[in-house]
């Protein structure tokens, strides 16, 4: 069966390589048979502010307004505002998300983390019973694509910017993973503004061939929600004490102090 991709994508001139890196996923998946479908956030002048705006008619409790709740309530009873179930409507017929953006302050431009912010509404896209990896979206995939101002050593467990795994973790497991996302390993492209041109092309040839078995890669390993309590969410004594004798921690944010896993927001089976 054809798969279905959305791509979210986030960035403002087509003279970036976003451009090219979300051009390239357009037309290697759309040739394998799948149907691709782009938001253009900045096209679309997508709202970043999740505001009281975002619900037609009343809100419940306009003295101390609640986002999460508010939005839940709307969401249930079809008030939510067009521009947010038009994006809820096409992550739920995408069997894949790739979000495509330049890295902003280590983390992801406003825009697009306004789309997070309004788009995966308390109820859709998570709830306090489906979350990580009981998630709602638990068979869809998603994944990072971007371009980083630094260079690649400048992200490294020595360099000046951190490990960028550490950098990963929130996006990934905080965002994505608790969503319930296979979340598929990120496409970096390590400061290509700044790069030659052979360069640029050789990441984009790189990206093509990768998009080509994308929807056969095995996704980023994260603790399963049953290897936790269900009172204080703490891991259980018995996954701890089989992890106790072990190089690594479990994973970048969970890892019982010991060395950080190398590659486990970068790579699949570390």
């Amino acid at each position: 069966m054809a798969k279905k991709v959305l791509i979210v994508y986030a960035n403002q001139s087509s003279g970036s390589f976003n451009a090219p890196a979300k051009n390239t996923a357009v037309e290697v998946l759309a040739a394998q048979g799948c149907t691709v479908e782009v938001s253009d956030l900045y096209a679309m002048s997508f709202k970043a502010s999740a505001t009281a705006e975002d619900i037609k008619g009343d809100v419940k409790n306009a003295e101390n307004f609640c986002y999460l709740e508010e939005a839940k309530l709307a969401w249930e009873q079809g008030q939510l505002s067009d521009d947010i179930t038009r994006e809820q409507s096409k992550l739920a017929e995408a069997d894949l998300i790739i979000f495509q953006f330049p890295m902003y302050w280590f983390g992801v431009p406003a825009i697009l983390k306004g789309w997070i912010d309004r788009v995966l509404t308390n109820g859709f896209a998570f709830s306090q019973e489906k979350c990580y990896s009981q998630g709602i979206f638990k068979d869809k995939r998603a994944m990072l694509s971007f371009t980083t101002g630094s260079l690649e050593s400048m992200f490294s467990p020595t360099g000046i910017n951190g490990d960028m795994n550490v950098t990963l973790w929130p996006l990934q497991n905080g965002i994505l993973h608790y969503c319930g996302f296979q979340v598929l390993a990120p496409q970096i492209f390590w400061a290509p503004a700044s790069a030659a041109a052979e360069d640029r092309k050789s990441m984009l040839e790189s990206w093509s061939t990768r998009l080509q078995g994308l929807l056969e890669e095995k996704p980023l390993s994260f603790i399963p929600l049953d290897c936790f309590d269900e009172k204080a969410f703490q891991l259980k004594p018995d996954v701890h004490k089989k992890h106790a004798s072990k190089e690594f921690g479990l994973t970048v944010g969970i890892h019982l102090n010991k060395p950080l896993p190398p590659h486990s927001q970068m790579k699949a089976g570390c």
